[in-house]
């Protein structure tokens, strides 16, 4: 990954959760674990190759965890580890940003 360019706590915490669908992807792991094809029914437009990216590298951040299961076929499912549960508080202040933003809109 690439170094912070002003070593700004907050341009590190963007070089990781700045890229367009990681944080939407620890919004929806907040309730819960899910498998990759209900990540991919919650994100309808991103593609499948996009997200196998960023999971990989939430996964390489510690801030996902992937779990396998010995099924046939396997199944795997993702959550947040211990470390990504930090994340809950942010995505709770961007879903109320943006709920403010919705209705300062539409008044």
């Amino acid at each position: 990954m690439k170094h912070s360019a002003t070593g700004c706590s907050v341009e590190e915490a963007m070089r990781l959760l700045g890229v367009r669908w990681r944080l939407l992807i620890i919004f929806y792991l907040v309730g819960g674990p899910k498998r990759f094809s209900e990540l991919r029914r919650c994100l309808p437009v991103i593609s499948q190759r996009m997200l196998t990216l960023d999971l990989r590298a939430l996964e390489e951040a510690d801030l996902v965890e992937r779990t396998v299961f010995p099924t046939v076929p396997v199944t795997v499912q993702y959550g947040l580890s211990v470390d990504g549960l930090r994340l809950v508080p942010v995505v709770e202040v961007m879903r109320s940003f943006g709920l403010w933003l919705k209705e300062r809109d539409r008044a």
